[in-house]
């Protein structure tokens, strides 16, 4: 089976004063190139602390304590995959916003109250596609010299053209020495004698040092003369920002690009954020509930956005909420979260058809019906504090259906068929007789 990304015992614990909250109990995952994957629970459950772990970026008092994160982004990881817990945090830098990409919860504060649109959606192209960016420059500038007839004109584009092309070759030269390391990295990743601990150690140290420009670039940027040829590439970012927002269907671009977030609505903000995730063309989309706290309008036109891009743009979207609709209406697949374990996963018609976690059939019986006639079914209990979480199966306080051995050990998966698994001593029991 095709891999896009996928965690094996993913362990991750915040460490508070009230005592260690253990987040993430051993979550496996596994997402297909070019599918809509969903995560739903009840909040609180290790959604967001999913994949922000899978971004590696858990923000302190929490640890990624154990487990394997795996990429599989291109030909020559396809085979194994990269698990991202060995490499450097550089190497992660020039994943995030690339090849994968979030839509983070709260539009409002996730953009910077204090740079303009055009700013903060023109950083991804500055960090991620900066050459392209060179070379759009140059294009431009050899296209007004060859239809100018002004001498002096002429004689300063190409002077600029000159320090845009040192500039490209030193980007390229730091790419290839970046694509050497990661190459070697890869060949030597799960060895794990003594020279190749040094090695991989040596590597992503000389890694994390490369240097995108030389000594002599870095000189010309801080010269006041000569530093004016990067006005070109500030217009080729520009006209980027501008096709972006304009495909992505925001009225009057031009006018919105030069505003500060406050100054934008709600359903506004949120394409914003969704234009920055689009910035570099990601593999993968994560949207961590991209339509919190906006109207019920809004969330449709927003979901409609999405899946539109997924034709063209994205390939793949990881989709978390805690609303079992939204999960039928836009994902193929889905996994049920639960206390910071993954209680089943299944195809979504599979999972509202055939549910077999007893946690998944409480979330669907409580689902609201046009045709409810009889009490609302609700799941009894509360979800337990992860200070202290409950031993084994840590749904068994809430389960109808637990036995002594749901108290002290927690279930294995089981694969019910290639598409749906769960984790139940259910299914033990069921094995045994």
């Amino acid at each position: 089976m095709d891999k896009l990304i996928e965690t094996k015992e993913l362990y991750t614990n915040f460490y508070t004063y009230e005592g260690t909250v253990r987040a993430l109990n051993g979550v496996s995952l596994s997402m297909k190139p070019g599918e809509t994957y969903g995560l739903v629970g009840e909040s609180g459950c290790g959604k967001s602390v999913s994949v922000r772990s899978m971004m590696r970026i858990v923000q302190s008092p929490g640890k990624i304590e154990s487990g394997q994160i795996n990429l599989f982004m291109s030909d020559k990881d396809h085979q194994k995959g990269i698990d991202i817990l060995k490499r450097s945090e550089t190497y992660m830098q020039s994943v995030r916003g690339n090849s994968i990409s979030m839509i983070f919860q709260e539009a409002s504060s996730s953009l910077n109250p204090v740079l303009k649109i055009g700013d903060q959606v023109g950083e991804s192209f500055v960090f991620h596609r900066h050459e392209e960016m060179v070379k759009e420059a140059i294009d431009r500038l050899l296209e007004k010299s060859e239809k100018s007839s002004n001498g002096l004109a002429n004689f300063f584009r190409n002077i600029s053209v000159k320090l845009l092309q040192s500039e490209l070759n030193s980007i390229e030269k730091y790419d290839l020495k970046v694509a050497e390391i990661d190459k070697e990295l890869l060949e030597i990743e799960d060895n794990e004698d003594e020279a190749s601990i040094a090695r991989k150690h040596s590597l992503n140290f000389w890694r994390d040092r490369c240097q995108e420009y030389n000594f002599l670039i870095k000189i010309q940027r801080k010269i006041p003369i000569l530093n004016a040829y990067q006005r070109g590439i500030g217009k080729a970012i520009r006209r980027n920002v501008l096709q972006l927002l304009t495909e992505l269907g925001i009225p009057n671009p031009s006018n919105i690009i030069d505003r500060y977030p406050h100054e934008l609505s709600g359903g506004m903000q949120q394409r914003i954020v969704i234009a920055i995730a689009l910035a570099c063309h990601p593999e993968l989309l994560i949207a961590d509930e991209p339509t919190s706290n906006l109207d019920v309008t809004i969330q449709a036109q927003i979901l409609d956005m999405i899946k539109d891009l997924k034709k063209t743009k994205i390939s793949s979207v990881l989709f978390i909420t805690h609303d079992l609709g939204v999960i039928a209406e836009v994902c193929d697949r889905v996994s049920v979260m639960y206390a910071g374990d993954v209680c089943e996963t299944a195809t979504v018609k599979d999972l509202f058809k055939n549910p077999q976690h007893p946690y998944t059939k409480g979330l669907l019986n409580s689902v609201p019906k046009v045709e409810q006639g009889e009490k609302l079914a609700t799941i009894p209990g509360v979800v337990p504090n992860l200070v202290t979480p409950p031993s084994g199966c840590r749904f068994h306080p809430r389960c109808p259906y637990a036995m002594e051995i749901c108290k002290n050990e927690k279930p294995e998966i089981f694969e019910l068929n290639d598409e749906h698994s769960t984790s139940c001593h259910l299914y033990s029991q069921k094995e045994d007789k």
